[in-house]
């Protein structure tokens, strides 16, 4: 059983950034951030492959966001750059249990996760 949590969230203008972190109570395989807003389903955002070296993001944020991990400190992070309020959200970090070059759909889905964390907020104004 792996325990998540996620922390790094706030309020944010538009055009500013955040880092968000995601701690694992243990080694972790692969890693997504999903965000869910209000009176939305809980969307991708962005994964990562166990090693690191295997990127994958939705194409809202893409060049906007970045995923990275440090293995030593079992933590992965999301850089946030260029927020927008379309951003705003309840973001929730996830690990799975599997590895391999699965591909995008697979890294997207959110059934695919085994472990999810409480969730941050982020909240972007104008």
């Amino acid at each position: 059983q792996v325990q998540l949590v996620e922390s790094g969230g706030g309020l944010v203008q538009a055009g500013g950034s955040l880092r968000l972190s995601c701690a694992a109570s243990g080694r972790t395989s692969a890693v997504g951030w999903f965000r869910q807003a209000p009176g939305k389903e809980r969307e991708f955002v962005a994964a990562i492959s166990p090693a690191g070296g295997t990127t994958y993001y939705a194409d809202s944020v893409k060049g906007r966001f970045t995923i990275s991990r440090d293995n030593a400190k079992n933590t992965v992070f999301l850089q946030m750059n260029s927020l927008q309020p379309g951003d705003t959200a309840v973001y929730y970090c996830a690990a799975g249990t599997w590895s391999g070059a699965l591909g995008y759909g697979w890294y997207a889905s959110r059934t695919k996760y085994d472990y999810w964390g409480q969730g941050t907020q982020v909240t972007v104004s104008t």
